[in-house]
């Protein structure tokens, strides 16, 4: 605790949560049951226009001098501008541009929760794998450029099985950039044993889109429509295009139509329960989705086929990778992972992912195991899993002396987190 006598958990102050991933930076307070801002993984970088500086949406940084505009967060993003690149500053699920993660921390402080950093505890998430690098790095900034008063980093393997009540488990996590098995054990993670892939949300996107462009679908995102007709299935789309400024980018551009890809395979896409059977595909009903130009057409056995490549790979499906991940551990603890198989991560909503892994899992389980599925129903619970670990993490009593707090960092330097936080 520090010397000024000011409490950390309980009523005082609220902790914040920070869970980053590629697809968004998960933001909230501690206790809540969900986060308050789900703020997208990339930043805006465009020239500054004179002109608008005034402008309070995000300003260009104080040097004089600086040229470029950051644009953070879905409405800035969003818009239609000339020479706007979209980077994001995640790599391999760690923080890779440091720059652009601190115009995000600057905006989430500014706009999300409107308040000093000085006044919250800030608990981080990290990938099973994180380097010491990075987490030194984080702990540096949250405490010296941020003054936050307590600082922890937490594995988002752990949160995700303490969001649901475990502190043993297998964690399978298919995110936007990957999917990896981590076998939770007591609250630690079993590195030795962390298997990942990178087969996820972002891999399927560009299997819709692979496959929508070879029916010759026009994919136009919804930010090039001014008007459209309503037409017949299958009809040719009648619309009238809308005038957009020059010079768009093409990295803005893909993040626009990957927003109209990731809709599609929400809608559309699902997980057959067995292997792809071209049989079983086609007695089930077919689902209808119309594109942002007005086309609209029945989508039927192909777009089971479409998921599959999730779990048919030899050596990279979500089945394989939970039983080697399994099978690398100590065999004492391999009953109870198999026991406790948490389910979570934004991709693993396609609807029939968890009976699928479920299946697949009982395949390849030794005869004797009892396999215990934990896939919470709502899509809230199973996108924000690891962010609210971190909620319920923050807000125990017991975790409230586990902070690294400003004056140890201030006696002991980064190093701390290589100590205190597993």
């Amino acid at each position: 605790m520090s010397g000024s006598g000011m409490l950390y958990g309980g009523d005082e102050i609220g902790a914040l949560v920070f869970d980053p991933g590629h697809h968004s930076l998960r933001v909230g307070y501690a206790q809540d049951d969900t986060p308050k801002a789900d703020i997208p993984s990339v930043v805006g970088v465009g020239p500054a226009d004179p002109v608008m500086n005034s402008d309070l949406e995000t300003k260009a940084d104080n040097n004089i001098g600086s040229t470029n505009k950051y644009y953070v967060d879905t409405t800035h993003i969003n818009v239609a501008r000339p020479n706007m690149e979209i980077q994001s500053y995640m790599k391999d699920g760690m923080i890779e541009n440091w720059d652009l993660f601190e115009k995000v921390i600057d905006y989430v402080y500014a706009k999300v929760v409107q308040s000093d950093s000085v006044y919250h505890p800030v608990l981080f998430s990290e990938s099973a794998w994180n380097v010491r690098n990075n987490r030194e790095r984080l702990t540096e900034l949250m405490l010296e450029k941020y003054n936050v008063p307590a600082f922890f980093l937490v594995k988002n393997a752990v949160l995700a099985a303490f969001a649901n009540g475990r502190a043993t488990a297998l964690v399978v996590d298919s995110g936007a950039t990957h999917t990896s098995a981590v076998p939770v054990h007591e609250g630690y993670v079993l590195s030795q044993a962390v298997v990942k892939s990178p087969l996820g949300g972002d891999y399927l996107s560009l299997q819709c889109r692979h496959y929508l462009e070879g029916q010759n679908i026009d994919l136009t995102p919804t930010y090039g429509i001014a008007s459209k007709d309503v037409i017949k299935e299958r009809d040719t789309a009648r619309f009238t295009p809308k005038e957009l400024p020059e010079k768009l980018t093409a990295s803005w551009q893909q993040y626009m139509l990957k927003g109209l890809l990731q809709d599609f395979q929400m809608s559309v896409v699902q997980v057959l329960e067995t292997p792809y059977d071209e049989r079983t595909a086609a007695q089930i009903p077919a689902v209808h989705y119309e594109f942002p130009n007005g086309y609209h057409q029945d989508f039927g056995p192909e777009r089971f086929k479409l998921a599959e490549s999730l779990f048919d790979h030899n050596m990279l499906g979500a089945g394989q990778l939970a039983s080697a991940s399994v099978g690398m551990c100590d065999a004492d603890v391999r009953l109870s992972l198999y026991g406790s198989v948490v389910v979570t991560g934004g991709n693993s909503l396609l609807p029939g992912f968890a009976e699928r892994l479920n299946r697949d899992l009982q395949h390849r389980a030794p005869s004797n195991t009892r396999l215990k599925m934990i896939s919470a129903n709502g899509s809230v619970e199973r996108r924000f899993g690891a962010w609210i670990g971190g909620s319920i993490l923050g807000s125990i009593g017991t975790f409230q002396q586990m902070w690294i707090s400003s004056q140890e960092y201030e006696e002991s330097g980064k190093s701390q987190v290589e100590r205190k936080c597993p």
